[in-house]
């Protein structure tokens, strides 16, 4: 090694004394000129090897930051089999993770699980457990718990919105590592139920499920632990400090902090956003959502699978059986008028009764593209052809002889709805349309539990205009078969078609997705023949987003607690790496 210094030295040497009598014999002149020269190569060669440096970067989450967010509502159960508000949903998908998750796409995949297999003739699912998969606690994540929180949904005494997902399903322990699934009947959106989280047997089976108290304090296994629960001097719980779940199944989540601030109402949370004592709301009003478009806050949205339209009985009112009545019902109601000025712009109009955002399963029809206007006109046109004129009262009428007997009928029903301030007033819009048309139009509205009790489940009403909640193309069924047209089916069309009652059983069964698209496809046309409906609208779910937070998707939610699904992914820190290297 002595060596080596030493040879280095003594070329080294010579070298800057040979450049120090070249520079001496320098006139003054050359050696700025020299001097300019080493400073602009200097500079080139700093701007080529940043350009390169940014090229070559690229930028990267890192973990560390905090958000804070307000919602409506409190907390009561943060467990996964007994939620029923969207507050208490918020907070199971923060807490808890299922043996599969839903992806930001709203692809179905593995969380606690390794791996799945589905059997040809969809029968049977099997699942593999990851290894060191964990509880908050620290205590392992076992087929035993999976086992215990099916069971659980299951038992008619827990009372659990989960029981009708796993009727009819036998649970099976394999060994300590798998678990098998075994249905009567293949079930295409089988495997969206085994998102349901996982409860830890060890701190439930001693306990009455109801009054359990980490049904407020709860451990799972999903991103976020629960770290502090702050309530109100009445009980009432007004926030929840989280942290990131560092043996999460899918990853330590980038964001270190989740605070949950809890309002009684929408104004409450409007004023805490705009006070800075949160930085993020969900679910609020378009209305609400325009004024903080207004102030530069961000606003994510995104088509909820929501269908709202009018409803038809016939039973009630035979005026419906008349198809070119619906159709040019259909035609006058100014859906992009309802779009605009219901709802700021957050919704879209539909025509059919699948959801926009299940785009897989939407035909390519051809859409409507005509004016109000032009619609307008082509309603008139219709009626006039099926023999309906203005009277001087300014109403539809048709005269009919049967037997040498004139019957006069005209156009009278009534739309009954909810008393929410959306639903008034698409109401009084769509009775505009159609009073200028010549229809005699009366809205009727009413509370929303009183709606559901005395008009909806004996079905007294002439049209409804209601919204459908479709979480996934299996809840079709619920809405269109014939087999639920009375309380306490949601049937509420009452529609009745064995073609299609046949194609919506066909389809819940199927595995095969090419297969299920194509007879949704002949569910539509099945509807667009018999008009048993008129579809208006699909409400948009609103977010208020921090700025500085990134990695929020909520292209593909179903509800407002999806947009927690992808939580551990979102990120406010970053750092710039060579590309090589992100990998």
């Amino acid at each position: 090694m002595r060596n080596f210094y030493k040879r280095i030295r003594n070329f080294i040497l010579p070298l800057i004394s040979k450049i120090r009598l070249a520079l001496s014999m320098f006139s003054k002149r050359e050696r700025i000129i020299l001097l300019i020269l080493v400073f602009a190569l200097t500079v080139s060669a700093m701007v080529i090897l940043e350009g390169l440096n940014k090229k070559f970067m690229v930028s990267v989450p890192m973990q560390g930051g905090s958000i804070s967010e307000g919602i409506v509502g409190s907390p009561r159960f943060i467990n996964p089999i007994l939620a029923y508000s969207s507050t208490d949903n918020d907070l199971v998908s923060l807490v808890y993770s299922g043996l599969t998750r839903k992806n930001q796409d709203g692809t179905i995949i593995p969380d606690l699980a390794e791996s799945y297999e589905i059997s040809k003739d969809g029968l049977t699912y099997t699942f593999i457990l990851k290894d060191k998969i964990f509880f908050q606690d620290g205590e392992p994540v076992t087929v035993d718990d999976i086992v215990f929180t099916i069971e659980k949904a299951k038992d008619p005494l827990t009372k659990s919105a989960e029981k009708t997902n796993w009727d009819g399903v036998t649970v099976q322990k394999i060994d300590e590592k798998t678990i098998k699934f075994s249905l009567k009947q293949p079930f295409a959106s089988f495997l969206e139920n085994t998102t349901l989280g996982i409860l830890p047997e060890h701190l439930w089976v001693d306990s009455p499920i109801e009054i359990n108290d980490y049904n407020i304090n709860p451990i799972g296994s999903g991103p976020f632990q629960i770290v502090n629960v702050s309530k109100e001097s009445n009980g009432v719980i007004k926030n929840i400090e989280l942290k990131s779940f560092q043996k999460f199944a899918l990853g330590k989540p980038y964001i270190k902090n989740i605070t949950l601030n809890f309002y009684s109402n929408e104004e409450e949370l409007i004023s805490a956003l705009l006070s800075g004592n949160v930085e993020q709301a969900s679910s609020i009003t378009p209305k609400n959502a325009e004024l903080l478009k207004e102030k530069n806050y961000v606003i994510k949205s995104s088509v909820l699978p929501r269908v709202f339209g009018l409803f038809f009985n016939q039973n009630q009112n035979q005026i419906f059986t008349n198809k070119k009545i619906v159709e040019a019902i259909d035609l006058s109601i100014d859906k992009d008028r309802i779009i605009k000025e219901v709802f700021s712009g957050y919704g879209v109009a539909i025509d059919e009764p699948i959801p926009p955002n299940m785009v897989s399963y939407q035909k390519q029809n051809e859409k409507n593209n005509s004016s109000a206007d032009e619609n307008f006109k082509k309603a008139q046109e219709i009626l006039a052809k099926d023999g309906w004129e203005k009277g001087e009262d300014g109403y539809l009428k048709k005269t009919t002889t049967v037997k040498k007997k004139k019957t006069i009928s005209t156009i009278e029903f009534s739309i009954s709805t909810g008393n929410t301030s959306e639903l008034v007033a698409t109401a009084e819009i769509i009775r505009q349309n159609l009073t200028a048309l010549g229809m005699k139009v009366d809205v009727k509205t009413f509370e929303v539990g009183n709606l559901n009790q005395s008009v909806i489940r004996p079905r007294k009403y002439d049209a409804l205009l209601f919204g459908e909640i479709i979480n996934h193309e299996s809840d079709l069924y619920a809405f269109w078969h014939s087999s639920q047209r009375k309380d306490p089916g949601l049937n509420v069309a009452m529609y009745t078609n064995a073609k299609a009652d046949k194609i919506l059983e066909d389809a819940f069964t199927m595995t095969n997705q090419d297969a299920r698209e194509k007879k949704y496809a002949q569910f539509e046309d099945e509807i667009k023949k018999d008009m048993p409906a008129v579809f208006i609208y699909s409400p948009n779910f609103i977010y208020v987003v921090s700025k500085n937070l990134k990695g929020v998707s909520i292209n593909t939610i179903t509800s407002s607690s999806d947009r927690f699904l992808n939580s551990y992914l979102w990120y406010i820190n970053t750092d710039n790496v060579w590309e090589i290297f992100s990998k």
